[in-house]
């Protein structure tokens, strides 16, 4: 497409000499915007999409695709042999019964603060793998005996708990007896702590065994609800579709994670597109520097121009060879950026700790972004499309003064020259 001569001409024009600094400076500034404004997109979009990927792999590893939950405040009272029916329709991964209940945790230390309690059977809570794979003390063999529970790590921390001490739960559901109401007290021993990387989950959870958790919030023979797990969680709603028929009759009702947790997702993907939006505006506005960079170039080189022209040069390969100086800027900040970024991306938790251990600031708070870590997910369609972006968007740049410098009339050029 470019002759040796227009590309030797074209990269000649791109080295500053005397008097042209000012030039080649803003083509500088015009390919450090676009390498910037191309990393930084791919890197806020990476974070982006690993904040969704991680949040939805805790939050749907910890808590079901599905819920089947009683239509009445009795609870479900043949939850195995809904579990079972479950079970045995297609796609479905596992049906398991759980009993849960907000309480109140107390330590011997002192300590005191709310959280969810969760009754499930021991095989179960060993088949979780956010659970199973993530025990930072102790075991879930013991998991099962006579008033044993596992909590969570940053709530152990809290509580100032370790392995083997005793957590009260306090139920605001109280007792009645002759002198009144009472709140009920149990002392559990805590045989193992998980940490599964979701402040949320780590600070307000613990498990109890199914048969102890129904005699502590006094469930006698029922669930709260059975949770469900599906193989493809994009598609909740046919798995939806196929419980109700096969529970026809049963007063139940199925609720899933996109229902459920619909508000959350949905301002993680409003940000995301906000973000893509107003970080594409940097490589817009570097795209206008390669504009007024040219143009001050074809009006540097007029006489030039007018030369090239007298000596044969066609219209054709002065379009060319200020499309070549054009595209090679915004070619060369595309290529930078998109090194720039994966490179950040694949190195981003690391950074954050560099960062932190140099600034000794807290740069990435759990408790305000629910996760432990930093999370970098990098799509290549995404990354295509933003190196793709940012390659349109600096030819088009080229074009206007690219063609400005074909039309120039020699004569003006040498008279004006």
């Amino acid at each position: 497409m470019f002759s040796p001569f227009e590309r030797a001409v074209a990269f000649r024009y791109l080295r500053a000499r005397k008097g042209e600094r000012f030039v080649s400076v803003i083509a500088i500034f015009s390919l450090v915007g676009i390498a910037l404004g191309v990393a930084t997109l791919i890197i806020v979009m990476s974070v982006m999409n690993g904040f969704r990927q991680e949040l939805l792999g805790r939050i749907l590893g910890l808590n079901g695709h599905l819920g089947v939950y009683s239509q009445t405040n009795e609870g479900l009272r043949d939850f195995d042999d809904i579990a079972a029916r479950v079970r045995q329709l297609p796609g479905i991964v596992s049906a398991t019964p759980i009993v849960e209940g907000q309480v109140l945790f107390t330590s011997e230390g002192g300590g005191a603060t709310g959280g969810l309690a969760r009754g499930i059977r021991p095989e179960d809570l060993r088949a979780r793998p956010l659970i199973a794979n993530n025990i930072l003390a102790g075991s879930l063999q013991r998991f099962g005996e006579q008033d044993t529970i596992v909590v969570g790590s940053r709530l152990a921390r809290r509580l100032g708990l370790r392995i083997g001490d005793k957590i009260t739960l306090v139920s605001p559901q109280g007792r009645a007896t002759v002198v009144g109401t009472v709140p009920r007290l149990k002392a559990y021993e805590v045989v193992a702590m998980f940490e599964a990387g979701m402040q949320e989950y780590d600070s307000s959870y613990v498990f109890l065994p199914l048969d102890a958790a129904q005699v502590y919030f006094q469930h006698r023979d029922t669930a709260t609800q059975v949770e469900v797990f599906v193989a493809n969680p994009d598609r909740v709603g046919d798995a939806t579709r196929a419980i109700y028929g096969a529970l026809q009759g049963r007063p139940v009702r199925v609720l899933d994670w996109q229902a459920s947790n619909s508000s959350f997702f949905a301002a993680v993907q409003v940000e995301r597109n906000v973000m893509f939006l107003i970080l594409t505006l940097i490589i817009i506005v570097a795209a206008f520097n390669i504009i007024s960079s040219l143009i001050m170039l074809v009006k540097d080189k007029g006489r030039d121009i007018a030369v090239l022209r007298t000596v044969g040069a066609t219209r054709g390969a002065i379009l060319r060879i200020f499309l070549l100086a054009g595209a090679s800027i915004g070619v060369a900040g595309t290529l930078i950026g998109f090194g720039i970024g994966l490179v950040f991306c694949l190195n981003i938790e690391n950074i954050r700790q560099a960062l932190q251990s140099l600034t000794g600031t807290e740069l990435f708070n759990a408790e305000v972004y629910f996760l432990t870590k930093l999370p970098a997910v990098v799509e290549p369609m995404e990354v295509a499309q933003v190196v793709g972006m940012g390659l349109g968007l600096s030819l088009l740049a080229t074009i206007y003064p690219a063609w400005r410098a074909a039309r120039l009339d020699p004569v003006e050029g040498l008279r004006n020259g």
